[in-house]
């Protein structure tokens, strides 16, 4: 743990992980698999989004290719899990890959570019989210804004980058570069609007993270309201 704060021993306030009211960061969800044919051009397209610096991109690999030929590494039942919630609250008939959800609201086929592009169109308001890293700890701080609902407030921890060579089913033969791979999710409370800091211990982080996302979203996995990054190393 000690080498993610090494660089950190005082208290750095990460302006750059901030987003303001005027510019909130946009937020893109892919659901993806390494043993989806249809998949890597859509992990390139967010390996493209992630290096924007306006969006949080997230890849969270899911696990109903994995009986299919191969098991991808990064797959996890909860990120399935994510994904059918998210089918349920937009109304869609099932899930699929590749999937991006972008800010929690809208369902695009993940290499449809020019369908992702339109969705991220557009100006984004939301709280001012602040991240404070350092001393073992990570602290977010929300300032006082009227929200009509109550809000979870998540920690995504994720690779930024991951090169795979696929031995069998639909990419064998291939070596895959995907990006922002979601590793762990923690919660760390719930917003009602007021004025509030949470904080989290960075021991909790698997040692093959190297950044996080924090998510300001409505309950019951809603609306994305507010969203900013850290990097770990």
């Amino acid at each position: 743990m000690k080498r993610l704060v090494a660089a950190t021993a005082l208290m750095v306030t990460l302006m750059n992980g901030a987003a303001r009211a005027d510019e909130r960061l946009a937020v893109v969800e892919l659901f993806t698999s390494q043993g989806c044919s249809s998949c890597p051009p859509a992990d390139a397209l967010l390996g493209e989004l992630a290096r924007r610096g306006t969006v949080v991109a997230l890849a969270y690999h899911v696990d109903y290719w994995d009986h299919l030929g191969w098991k991808d590494p990064f797959a996890s039942a909860a990120a399935t899990e994510r994904q059918r919630l998210y089918a349920h609250r937009l109304g869609l008939s099932g899930i699929y890959t590749p999937q991006m959800v972008v800010d929690g609201v809208t369902d695009v086929v993940g290499s449809d570019r020019r369908a992702v592009l339109a969705a991220l169109a557009g100006q984004r308001q939301g709280p001012e989210l602040r991240l404070t890293l350092g001393n073992g700890m990570l602290e977010v701080t929300l300032p006082a804004q009227k929200t009509a609902t109550a809000a979870e407030i998540v920690v995504v921890a994720y690779s930024q980058e991951a090169k795979t060579t696929v031995a069998r089913g639909e990419n064998a033969g291939r070596s895959l570069t995907e990006y922002s791979i979601v590793r762990d999710v923690y919660q760390l409370g719930r917003w009602r609007g007021e004025a509030a800091s949470y904080s989290f211990d960075l021991s909790k982080v698997g040692g093959d993270a190297t950044g996080l996302a924090v998510l300001v979203q409505e309950t019951g996995q809603g609306r994305i309201l507010g969203a900013a990054m850290a990097k770990l190393r």
